[in-house]
């Protein structure tokens, strides 16, 4: 397990040539000499490092092509013009996400045509950049064989995450075009779960013995070895039964002699993860312990794979996306330039949801029609009421349910919580209660009018705030995700509240 933390300032020789490290030697005698980054490797030329410095100023690539409206003239008038050189041209030296951003604001025809005239000179990395509509359109037109050379060029939690969104008769057919080694290796990751460990783990990882020396792991890490991967961060100890005992940080392998072995700079108590757990769950012990990498065990506690951070800032990411849509009632399926038929029933079911509950509230405010037509001045402030009550119990509401995510609120500290947002709702509730009350008997010349006003106005607020925080409580125990139905819940029970209290006051007391 690496841990992220403050860069210490060491003093590196840079070995350029033998005579640069004698003279380096007579500064300090205590210099090792087996050390790895005194010299170059035998057999390899020194260091150059008399190059000419790269031009600072040379032209890159804009950021935000897909925002550069000038760019997106010029890649869709090669497109109209079915002119692949220009095409490429534009877009050969953008980072795959650029790509997957112009595909994203494209229509439907724009993107396939884009997609054809690119061919096979499209960035196999595109095919996990992309989403959405953008996605489904690069998925279909997009031949198989070209999907299938592109999933052997990819690391295997990408490979999964390409394969898991092609449809069956597509992804078996990439399977099979498939090497076996590969194929194996793909399919078991998508036997486990969905969003677990097992789909977000990758199988390129290094594992050593912890007899073996430092100078071995360096060489076996220089050789030709196609099962070394290409970027890492640790490497992993394992017992003869391929168990993981230990992870050492790449930088302390390069730091250490030769001659120590892998079990004296190992360290033995490794952060792991098991291969069923929940993405979330693992993306919150990466940022409680500040990971950067993590490995994946089975149900025989084998290691079988490795989490790192870069899958792991997606993983955050999407799952706080998740969180803000649901907490508006709209799925991922709702962006800017997704399907409109998508869209447009993605939110017609939520909308057919909450239309239910306003017809509740309204029945609450018939039953004191009379009560209404006798001081039309109740007409005036009751949505006031309400809407105070739904503010409120949304602002509770939404800290409770990230702190649900975050795991900072559990049935260990929900008392402490609740009494505290009980006591903020009062506070809060008594200070408005006074102001409205004031308004109210300024506006309409009423004093007891203003007093039964700012009474269901406090009443309301003290509901609200222990109904943002209990309702995501309650549904999170009974296994429902509080984000998605909290809003629900919330916002009936204040405006039933806030109605009812109101007008049931009026009743009483005014008439």
């Amino acid at each position: 397990m690496h841990r992220l933390g403050v860069r210490s300032k060491t003093n590196m020789i840079s070995g350029t040539s033998g005579e640069a490290y004698m003279a380096e030697k007579d500064k300090n005698p205590n210099l090792p000499e087996d050390d790895v980054l005194t010299m170059p490797p035998e057999g390899e030329p020194p260091h150059n490092n008399d190059r000419e410095p790269e031009d600072e100023h040379a032209e890159g690539p804009e950021l935000e092509v897909h925002q550069d409206k000038e760019f997106i003239q010029q890649v869709l008038s090669a497109v109209r013009e079915n002119n692949q050189d220009q095409a490429v041209e534009l877009v050969e030296d953008l980072h795959a996400a650029d790509i997957a951003d112009l595909l994203e604001v494209m229509s439907s025809p724009q993107r396939v045509g884009f997609i054809e005239l690119l061919g096979e000179r499209l960035d196999p990395d595109v095919l996990v950049e992309v989403e959405g509509a953008a996605q489904a359109d690069l998925y279909e037109h997009m031949p198989n064989e070209q999907i299938a050379d592109a999933v052997t060029e990819l690391e295997t939690d990408d490979a999964v995450y390409v394969l898991e969104e092609l449809g069956a008769e597509d992804r078996e057919e990439v399977l099979r075009s498939l090497a076996a080694d590969d194929r194996v290796a793909i399919e078991e990751s998508l036997s486990y779960p969905e969003e677990s460990a097992g789909r977000l783990m990758s199988r390129d990882l290094v594992a050593v013995p912890e007899f073996w020396t430092v100078g071995q792991t360096i060489d076996y890490l220089r050789s030709e070895n196609e099962d070394i991967p290409d970027d890492f961060y640790d490497i992993f100890v394992v017992d003869p039964s391929h168990k993981p005992v230990g992870t050492v940080p790449l930088s302390r392998v390069m730091r250490t002699h030769r001659p120590v072995t892998i079990g004296e700079i190992m360290d033995d108590d490794p952060t792991l993860v098991d291969v069923a757990a929940d993405q979330e769950e693992v993306a919150y012990q990466f940022s409680k312990y500040h990971l950067i990498s993590a490995g994946v065990v089975d149900q025989s506690q084998r290691l079988v794979g490795v989490v790192t951070v870069d899958d792991v800032v997606e993983v955050i990411g999407d799952e706080a996306q998740e969180d803000i849509l649901a907490l508006a009632g709209v799925s991922e399926e709702s962006g800017v330039n997704e399907n409109f038929i998508e869209v447009t029933k993605d939110r017609f079911t939520w909308l057919f949801v909450n239309l239910g509950t306003a017809i509740l509230a309204s029945v609450v405010i018939g039953l004191f029609d009379a009560t209404i037509e006798q001081m039309v001045a109740l007409a005036v402030l009751m949505p006031i009421v309400a809407s105070m009550g739904g503010n409120a119990g949304t602002q509770t509401m939404t800290v409770a349910v990230r702190a649900i995510a975050t795991k900072e609120l559990s049935s260990t500290n929900a008392l402490r919580v609740v009494n505290r947002e009980l006591m903020a709702a009062a506070v809060n509730g008594f200070a408005l209660a006074v102001f409205s009350g004031f308004v109210a008997w300024a506006w309409f010349g009423n004093a007891f009018l203003g007093g039964l006003f700012a009474v269901a106005m406090l009443v309301n607020m003290v509901v609200a705030g222990l109904s943002g925080v209990l309702i995501p409580l309650g549904l999170n125990r009974a296994g429902a995700d509080p984000a998605i139905a909290s809003s629900v819940f919330v916002t009936t029970i204040t405006d039933v509240v806030g109605f009812f209290v109101f007008l049931g006051l009026a009743a009483l007391f005014l008439l």
